[in-house]
């Protein structure tokens, strides 16, 4: 396979290429995009050459091609010309100088067969040169088409991408700052501040609890008064009966 050749069939390959289905299996889609638009900005180089060189060549073979359909005109011009003298010649009575005009006319008549042969050769070589160099063309103006793809791809998803973290950033910021997001730095103050107001509200019913035995302590201390109290008047020959039954 020639170089152009394989020049021919990368570009065929690359500009077949589905991009979408590409970035769906890709591990990285940017990064593959940035190899991908290299290597098109590459591929597209090398066939620039490559098509530059073919057409060259192709220009050559129309040079040749033209200067030999040229001669055979010129030379089927010179072999009439020659023709017309020897006849000229001949009914001139010259019959030796008709006969060299003649031979001359013969000469610029072979020369004119070679010419047209030789066009007539370069015509196919022509032709399928022609197909090449269209194919190229073809091929690159659909890779460039397909690098421009890439670039607005590759652009897109950069610009996604930047979107996507500043809209991370954004929703992070706001989390921060959520009164009612227990993980925000509010939202644990908040929980310190309630764990502390728990403390005292224990605190307090625990003092609360321990004013409670207290006064109940006191009103034991109140009934036994009243029945000291009793027992004194019941020794003193009084009633053992309290300020109900008096």
């Amino acid at each position: 396979m020639s170089n152009k050749q394989s020049i021919f069939g990368r570009i065929s390959q690359l500009v077949r290429a589905n991009i979408n289905s590409l970035l769906d299996e890709a591990e990285d889609p940017e990064k593959m995009l940035d190899q991908m638009v290299r290597d098109y900005t590459s591929s597209i180089a090398d066939a620039e050459a490559a098509i530059a060189e073919t057409i060259g060549n192709l220009r050559l073979l129309e040079d040749d091609h033209r200067e030999d359909v040229n001669a055979a005109r010129e030379w089927g011009e010179k072999a009439v010309a020659a023709s017309r003298k020897g006849d000229e010649l001949r009914t001139a009575g010259d019959a030796s100088g008709a006969d060299k005009f003649d031979n001359l006319a013969k000469v610029a008549l072979s020369r004119q067969i070679s010419s047209e042969n030789e066009a007539r050769a370069a015509e196919p070589q022509i032709a399928a040169q022609t197909d090449v160099v269209n194919k190229l063309k073809t091929g690159l103006n659909g890779m460039k088409e397909k690098l421009v793809q890439l670039q607005n791809k590759r652009n897109e998803l950069v610009a996604r991408s930047k979107t996507a973290a500043a809209q991370r950033q954004v929703h992070d910021a706001v989390k921060s700052i959520d009164i009612l997001d227990p993980t925000s730095e509010l939202g644990r103050f908040e929980q310190k501040i309630r764990r502390e107001e728990a403390v005292v509200r224990g605190q307090a019913e625990l003092t609360a609890s321990t004013l409670d035995a207290q006064f109940a302590e006191l009103d034991d201390l109140g009934e036994l008064t009243e029945v000291d109290a009793r027992l004194a008047a019941l020794k003193a020959g009084g009633s053992s009966q309290g300020a109900i039954g008096s």
